[in-house]
């Protein structure tokens, strides 16, 4: 499988998982300093595409990472 369509399978469930948890606890309130703001539907699907993207970054860091180290043992 090619890496653009490892990232946007995980930009895609991170972003399902995101939609999932404002599903499940609804939209929530950051007050601060006399304001508060609601975060809607919107920001929760950017977040967990956000961290998707994220831990695909980390397995392909691992992965290169693992690839030098098999070349230098060789």
């Amino acid at each position: 499988m090619k890496e653009p369509v490892k990232a946007g399978i995980a930009a895609v469930g991170g972003a399902g998982i995101g939609a999932g948890t404002y599903g499940i606890i609804g939209g929530v309130g950051v007050a601060a300093s006399g304001t508060a703001v609601g975060i809607t539907l919107v920001p929760f699907i950017a977040i967990g595409a956000g961290v998707g993207l994220t831990g695909y970054g980390i397995y392909w860091l691992g992965k290169q990472v693992g690839r030098k180290q098999q070349a230098e043992d060789e």
